[in-house]
């Protein structure tokens, strides 16, 4: 996205009353760009990784060290977006495993959170993260889609579960049976730009001016106010991202 994009992107979100953004990254290459954006934006910070779908292009002892050094840089406030896809399978599934491994330690060592992708691969991926063990603001599952019963096993390590516009899809009752089994204090809500564009924006690219909707949604489903929903993920999503920003 060209920086003129990015800042009408940013121009309209602000106006809609979003007050923090974070970029995550899907290769190395990329991740080097929301490190950027995120250096030039004081309210943007960057999450650096490499998705389920590019694991197979990537090689922990050849770029590791390129990953962990934007890891280290002040702006980045997270580890992702990692994961298991299971659903595409566009990297071989041991490869995405073992590169899921190490962005998992990465995430540990410098302590920090990571934004999790999760496609048809929730079994596995459980069983992995409960191998690793709990920690304190382990991060986020994104566009959160199982049920209630895993999002609290997911919890009780210490994740977050976010919903993404996924939620006010007509289609997608299971996300909001999920939703009402869980802790308001665990949840965050999303975008996921720029897919998956909430009601009313449907086909269209979605954009962070649009969380407000999700929100929106989440607050009728949970049977609170608006004001509670905007409130109460905003400061889980403070703490998660940016308690340990200098």
């Amino acid at each position: 996205m060209v920086d003129d994009a990015v800042a009408d992107v940013l121009g309209r979100a602000r106006a809609a009353g979003v007050a923090r953004f974070v970029v995550p990254g899907t290769t190395l290459a990329d991740s080097r760009e929301a490190a950027g954006i995120a250096a030039e934006h004081e309210d943007v910070a960057a999450a650096v990784g490499v998705h389920p779908h590019e694991a197979k292009g990537f090689d922990p002892e050849r770029d590791g060290a390129a990953l962990e050094e934007l890891a280290r840089r002040p702006e980045v406030v997270g580890v992702g977006e990692i994961g298991l896809d299971f659903h595409y399978d566009l990297s071989p599934r041991a490869r995405q495993i073992e590169v899921l491994e190490w962005m998992l330690d990465l995430a540990r060592r410098l302590d920090l959170p990571v934004i999790l992708h999760n496609r048809q691969s929730g079994r596995d991926l459980l069983a992995l993260l409960e191998r690793v063990g709990p920690r304190e603001n382990a991060g986020v599952f994104h566009s959160f889609t199982e049920s209630a019963d895993y999002g609290r096993k997911a919890i009780e390590l210490g994740f977050c579960v976010s919903f993404s516009g996924m939620i006010t899809f007509r289609s997608a009752e299971n996300i909001r049976d999920a939703a009402r089994g869980l802790p308001l204090e665990a949840m965050l809500v999303e975008t996921d730009s720029p897919y998956l564009a909430p009601e009313p924006h449907r086909g269209k690219r979605c954009e962070p001016a649009f969380v407000v909707d999700t929100a929106k949604k989440l607050a009728e489903v949970l049977g609170v106010s608006f004001e509670q929903v905007a409130e109460t993920t905003t400061s889980n999503c403070e703490r998660l991202f940016f308690g340990r920003r200098p």
